[in-house]
């Protein structure tokens, strides 16, 4: 073999040897395309990851918000006419649009057996804003007769707005709520109470 020979042959191998590299350009080209594909799947990523934690939240405050339902309907659910007396005419029941009062069948303290007081109120703090408070009161006392008897309160919802009281009166056909419930006037519980809030 001569040296021209061997020098083609060289040429050649080296030649079949760069057509399977990549060029610059290529490899350039790769990595751009490599990094857009993954800055995308990053902000898919991040975007996915901010709706779930959105879902999240907003159905641990409707479930906040259900369980308060719950707990105050279980309460004015088992409302009592309580008389202070078998002569007494007057019930117990004393509602406005945001506080109510009145005498349940149903004692939380009392692991579910007997009478409390129960008193529902909206109370602003220092800095404005507004809890709703749940009061009971065992064992039943109206009036002065012998102490006020241990009172458990509680705050059922922190920052709670909008929260509205309205009472179905049960004597008239058509469906009337009031914003405003007095027992000793009406001598009777209304029919329904609703409520509301954000």
């Amino acid at each position: 073999m001569s040296a021209e020979s061997c020098a083609r042959a060289a040429f050649h191998r080296a030649q079949r040897i760069g057509a399977r590299g990549f060029t610059l350009i290529e490899v350039v080209l790769a990595m751009t395309i490599f990094a857009l594909l993954g800055t995308i799947l990053y902000g898919a990523f991040a975007l996915s990851h901010s709706a779930l934690a959105k879902s999240q939240a907003s159905a641990a405050r409707s479930q906040t918000a259900r369980s308060t339902a719950d707990l105050l309907g279980s309460y004015i659910r088992s409302a009592h006419p309580y008389r202070a007396s078998p002569q007494e005419q007057t019930v117990l029941f004393d509602g406005e649009s945001d506080t109510l009062t009145f005498i349940s069948a149903y004692s939380h303290g009392m692991g579910g057996r007997g009478m409390a007081k129960i008193e529902i109120t909206i109370d602003e703090d220092e800095t404005g804003r507004a809890a709703l408070y749940l009061e009971e009161t065992t064992p039943v006392r109206v009036g002065g007769d012998g102490g006020a008897g241990q009172a458990h309160r509680l705050v059922l919802r922190e920052r709670i707005r909008n929260f509205r009281l309205a009472y179905l009166d049960p004597q008239v056909e058509e469906e009337t709520w009031h914003e405003r419930w007095d027992g000793q006037e009406k001598r009777m519980l209304p029919r329904a109470v609703r409520l509301s809030f954000v």
